[in-house]
């Protein structure tokens, strides 16, 4: 038996703050989502799949129109023609109290219930999937408590949107053990919810699949699905497939030691082509982080938009067109530091700064003048950069101890 596994598809999201960037792939971004399910029903079709189960937040929330529910029907449909059976559950992000309109979709999709464990049996195929929907966006109980017992002489497989015990940067929502998850009796336990794939338990299996498509810097790297082969009850093999349309990754570029800027430039050509060659024919959205103790730093400091400039040519060279230099976050930093214990001008910036950034009544004090530039900015990027946050507050206080008394040294006037 083969089994396709995925979650957290986040059809039609709304990548809301593309526009803000400068020549970003706004339409690509935007479709992400669709064409990443496209080629994972592709891949349903050619590996002639048993049954695709999609664990939680198939949707990111009430569609705006019933454009986004009649895509996903139309593929669908071409996994009913392909006679492959798919089971769904219903996460934080699709919950039933969050779904406002209806779609009749094909009759091989089954999404399980709400209201109490469900189960979806396949007596042709001898397969029963188990799981339970969430009624609510916040689901604080442990859904697989009550999952039933393992149906006999069925492959049985748990299909949960959880956060298992716990993951950083994912809200607590359907708490459970994944040990007791694998202690429940079932062949496979096919997890949603958090977007970086992840095995908590190798036997019996109990896997997060991970993303289907990264939708930000933040979820950089593959994303896809994984693909389940079953052999008396027993799972024997675990593959993942990327099925991403856009590559999201992070660009890291060690300029330590450099002689002068041009040597950090062919030192960021290498870095990016090799993450173009990763990619594959993907489009490859990058963000560039330039870090290290270099000579080249006054130099670079002083004229930023070269980097920038720079970035965005080589990547495009690198990836024959098919990419986009998201951001270029400069954090190199002179090869001798000014040291505050000086008695010049230079040493009194920096102690001023460090003081700054420790005081928390400064931090206070930057925050509330920065509040009104927080609230004018868009919500995907208050997630990445929120300027009234201490941290953010500190770290851009660190880059001005870091150019401010370069440039002071540089340009006098």
């Amino acid at each position: 038996m083969k089994l396709i596994h995925a979650a957290d598809i986040h059809l039609d999201s709304p990548m809301r703050g593309l526009a803000r960037y400068d020549g970003a792939p706004v339409e690509q971004l935007r479709l992400a989502t669709r064409a990443a399910l496209a080629n994972l029903v592709d891949l349903a079709i050619d590996e002639e799949a048993d049954a695709l189960l999609i664990a939680g937040d198939l949707f990111d929330g009430d569609w705006p129109d019933f454009g986004t529910g009649a895509h996903f029907a139309r593929e669908m449909n071409r996994l009913r023609d392909a006679q492959i059976p798919v089971v769904t559950v219903a996460g934080n992000h699709d919950a039933a109290s969050r779904i406002t309109r209806t779609l009749r979709m094909p009759d091989n999709v089954r999404t399980l219930s709400a209201e109490a464990p469900d189960t979806a049996v396949y007596e042709e195929l001898g397969l029963a999937v188990h799981g339970q929907s969430f009624a609510t966006a916040a689901v604080l109980d442990d859904l697989s408590a009550g999952y039933p017992v393992p149906l006999p002489g069925y492959v049985n497989v748990g299909l949960l949107h959880t956060s298992a015990n716990g993951r950083l940067g994912h809200e607590p929502y359907a708490p459970c053990r994944p040990d007791r998850l694998a202690e429940h009796g079932y062949s496979y336990w096919a997890l949603g919810h958090v977007h970086q794939r992840e095995i908590l338990v190798a036997d019996p299996p109990v896997v997060f699949a991970g993303c289907l498509q990264g939708r930000h810097v933040r979820e950089a790297g593959a994303k896809g699905a994984t693909v389940v082969q079953i052999d008396d009850g027993r799972v024997v093999s675990l593959e993942e497939r990327a099925l991403d349309d856009v590559r999201w990754a992070i660009c890291e570029v060690d300029a330590g030691d450099a002689a002068d800027e041009n040597d950090v430039f062919g030192r960021m050509s290498d870095q990016l082509r090799q993450a173009a060659t990763e990619c594959g024919d993907r489009l490859l959205a990058v963000r560039v982080k330039v870090f290290g103790a270099t000579e080249a730093h006054a130099e670079l400091v002083r004229d930023v938009d070269r980097l920038r400039h720079e970035a965005a040519v080589v990547a495009t060279d690198a990836a024959c067109g098919g990419a986009w230099v998201e951001r270029v976050v400069l954090r190199t930093s002179p090869p001798s530091a000014i040291s505050p214990e000086g008695d010049d001008a230079y040493a009194e910036v920096v102690r001023a700064i460090r003081v700054a950034a420790n005081s928390t009544a400064v931090l206070d004090q930057l925050a509330d003048e920065l509040g009104p530039l927080a609230a004018k900015l868009p919500g995907a990027l208050l997630a990445d950069f929120d300027p009234t946050d201490p941290d953010t507050i500190s770290g851009l206080l660190s880059e001005v101890e870091r150019t401010l008394p370069v440039r002071l040294l540089e340009e006098p006037a």
